[in-house]
């Protein structure tokens, strides 16, 4: 994937996903196979670690969208871009900001987010 845009739009449609066998196959296509992902709550390594936390964010926030919160800012092999999670079309509950280092192979190699806006108890 060449354009930013698009890779950072399949990098929330995983998010979004919640089918397994469907989001590993997104996974696959936007993140190299040993990539990091590095928040707050959670550092894991490999496609499998990011699986498995996507699913527990479905889990803890079910039936909410994330959503692209404004433009992909991108230089070099580096995007950073703001996130939002919420109803669809309403208010996000939670709101992000996340770097991501693009690969030789045009796939995600390393994440790092950060929480701007978290719901008291989460």
């Amino acid at each position: 994937m060449s354009d930013m845009n698009e890779l950072v739009q399949r990098y929330l449609a995983a998010w979004n996903e919640t089918d397994a066998a469907a989001r590993q196959a997104v996974l696959a296509e936007v993140f190299a196979e040993d990539a990091v992902y590095t928040d707050p709550l959670v550092s894991v390594r490999g496609r499998d670690g990011l699986d498995a936390t996507i699913a527990a964010v479905q889990g803890q926030f079910g039936g909410l969208v994330f959503s692209l919160g404004g433009a992909v800012d991108a230089h070099h092999d580096i995007a950073r871009f703001t996130w939002h999670l919420g109803p669809e079309g309403a208010e996000p509950i939670v709101i992000g900001f996340d770097v991501a280092v693009i690969g030789d192979d045009g796939r995600i190699s390393q994440v790092l987010g950060f929480l701007d806006k978290v719901p008291a108890g989460v």
